[in-house]
């Protein structure tokens, strides 16, 4: 075989640099997530204004701390570089656990300071739209994470498959709250809290391991 002739086990793709695109790939998968994630967080405070509740403000707060991860995610790809991948996954930890203490922190100012959420019809749609939204979201960058092999990236999907099944608690407190439970919103933007938390930790433990080539 000549040496201007391609290996038959090339990953070329053709003409197009591995790395060129790896780099598309993922930078897409950050965009449309990032577009989801956005519209979904925005839909979110629209019912929180008219809500008032804490379980919803603890999921939006997650969903746009979500959304913003896509920036440093989106910057390692234009890099192609594994080691701003690995800096991006970082911030992505970092954001997730601010979001932690934010949720946490209005959750138990509301367990003092108890006030019942409203229209509880709109609230649970707005858990029913965090969860399509989030869900979306985690198929883009899991998929997407696999095939280039980035723990960023497969940490940013998994957080929002998790995050999808915590917007389905906003739909549990609208139950509760139209029984009479009023308390059960603070303490479910609480347990919101502790998933995050195990969020944070799962997505860490992710981040620090070894980065591993596409085959």
């Amino acid at each position: 075989m000549s040496a201007a002739e391609p290996s038959p086990h090339s990953h070329s793709h053709g003409l197009v640099d591995p790395s060129i695109r790896r780099s598309r790939d993922g930078l897409r998968a950050v965009i449309l997530s990032l577009c989801v994630l956005g519209l979904t967080a925005a839909v979110q405070v629209l019912i929180f204004v008219s809500t008032g509740s804490i379980a919803l403000l603890a999921d939006l707060i997650h969903n746009f701390g979500d959304a913003l991860t896509a920036i440093p995610l989106g910057i390692a790809f234009l890099l192609r570089s594994e080691r701003a991948e690995r800096f991006a996954g970082l911030f992505v930890v970092a954001v997730i656990l601010i979001s932690a203490c934010v949720a946490g922190f209005v959750a138990v100012d509301r367990l003092l300071h108890p006030s019942a959420p409203d229209h509880l019809l709109a609230l649970a749609l707005a858990g029913a739209v965090g969860f399509a939204g989030n869900w979306v979201a985690a198929m883009l960058r899991s998929r997407t994470g696999r095939r280039l092999g980035s723990p960023a990236l497969i940490a940013d999907g998994n957080h929002a498959r998790a995050d999808a099944y915590v917007s389905l608690s906003v739909i549990g407190t609208a139950v509760f709250v139209a029984f009479g439970a009023t308390v059960a919103d603070p303490l479910i933007g609480l347990a919101i809290t502790a998933v995050i938390l195990r969020i944070t930790w799962q997505s860490w433990r992710t981040v620090r391991g070894p980065v591993h080539a596409p085959h």
